[in-house]
């Protein structure tokens, strides 16, 4: 295809005349083109439903098509139950347990993204504007497009399955109204508020919690879930608040939750889970 610019590093075009003809995507032919074939789809089940615009992008060079169909999406059973949600850098706790948002598959990957993107900075400063034009430049830059790609499938299945499981066995879900941008823009774990994907956990959530009609409940993004206390209510203020890595005053970890008014010793994530839970009740 003869894209819009060939200067963009995401390439792409839609088009609503694709069709799923005997289990393959047919696409229009393009002009001068005589050999033409549908694609193959892959999996045991063909996509039902009906199927909207498709996009289909070229990156490090391979053909990407994303195919969305409109199907009719019975509502989920009533459960009767509740939970709350906290997210934080590298796992979301909620009553049941907590996720892992980073395993160490991803840690890899994000050693070897850096190590790729050095070896590019290096490869420009040194070549300047002709670095791009070089075979092992374009190999490296495959390399790391590669990796950013399963960097994003890993974190994506994740926290699909864990929104459906919670739209599933919950009907009011609590979670935190948090400022993302505003977060990632302080020197505290910027790199990590910016991985744990908070914007995009809150957005699937949203919109699964519509379609099953369960009901998502937003906490005030000034309401205390970290400092209250969740036993005796007292909130912390000044120097005995807990931070990312925990308060300095008493020297506390950035795990530990010590209240020193009724002297409950808790683990952090737990007691903003049981402070979020008490908005519903």
């Amino acid at each position: 295809p003869r894209f819009k610019s060939k200067k963009a590093t995401r390439q792409g075009f839609k088009t609503d005349r694709a069709k799923i003809i005997k289990g393959k995507l047919r696409l229009d032919k393009p002009h001068g083109i005589k050999n033409w074939y549908d694609i193959r789809m892959s999996g045991d089940k063909l996509l039902t439903g009906e199927l909207k615009v498709v996009s289909i992008c070229r990156e490090n060079g391979k053909y990407w098509a994303s195919l969305p169909f409109e199907i009719e999406v019975a509502n989920k059973a009533k459960t009767n139950r509740v939970t709350a949600v906290d997210v934080n850098v590298g796992h979301i706790n909620y009553t049941e347990g907590k996720i892992n948002t980073l395993p160490d598959n991803l840690k890899r990957s994000y050693k070897r993204i850096k190590h790729y993107q050095r070896m590019l900075a290096r490869k420009s400063v040194i070549n300047g504007k002709r670095a791009t034009k070089s075979n092992n430049y374009v190999k490296t830059r495959a390399k790391l497009q590669r990796d950013y790609r399963k960097v994003a499938n890993i974190q994506h299945d994740i926290m699909q399955k864990f929104t459906t499981q919670l739209v599933e066995e919950y009907d009011k879900i609590v979670i935190e109204d948090l400022q993302v941008k505003q977060m990632q823009m302080t020197h505290v774990a910027p790199k990590g508020l910016q991985r744990s994907m908070f914007g995009y956990f809150r957005q699937i959530l949203s919109y699964k919690c519509d379609w099953n009609g369960k009901k998502l409940i937003l906490a005030d993004k000034y309401y205390p879930s970290t400092q209250r206390c969740s036993k005796c209510g007292h909130i912390k203020t000044g120097a005995d608040k807990v931070g990312l890595n925990g308060n300095l005053k008493h020297g506390t970890k950035h795990n530990e939750y010590i209240c020193y008014e009724c002297g409950s010793v808790m683990d952090r994530d737990e007691n903003a889970v049981y402070n979020l839970l008490a908005l519903i009740n």
